[in-house]
């Protein structure tokens, strides 16, 4: 990249309110579960052990940023990563969040997990 290149103030604050929804743990553990693909509120509830209306307040926000995507089947609702970009964005994330941690980060290992959340 060009380090004479600046982002426009408008794509600037897009990518700030993107990392701003990354800065809860509750919401990147979302955004892990659906790494592989969907799952519905209920679903990602039980993976994050919140209750559902929590899950769903911090869904909505997560949706709100463009970083999943829903679908409704009859009452229940289903989310996904919103695309491929969110998909790596996260994967990254949790890579260089192992390296942090020191060690053989677990991506090394083979292993897909995050790290758990008293070190984090």
């Amino acid at each position: 990249m060009n380090a004479d290149k600046q982002l426009a103030d408008d794509h600037a604050l897009l990518v700030v309110e993107v990392f701003r929804m990354l800065a809860d743990a509750t919401r990147v553990q979302l955004l892990w579960s659906l790494i592989d693909g969907e799952l519905s509120v209920n679903d990602l509830a039980e993976c994050v052990g919140k209750p559902p209306p929590s899950v769903s307040q911090h869904l909505a926000k997560l949706r709100m940023a463009r970083l999943v995507r829903t679908r409704r089947e009859g009452t229940q609702v289903f989310y996904r990563l919103e695309n491929d970009h969110v998909r790596q964005l996260v994967a990254d994330a949790v890579c260089n969040a192992e390296h942090a941690a020191g060690g053989t980060p677990a991506h090394h290992r083979g292993v897909r997990e995050l790290p758990s959340r008293g070190t984090a």
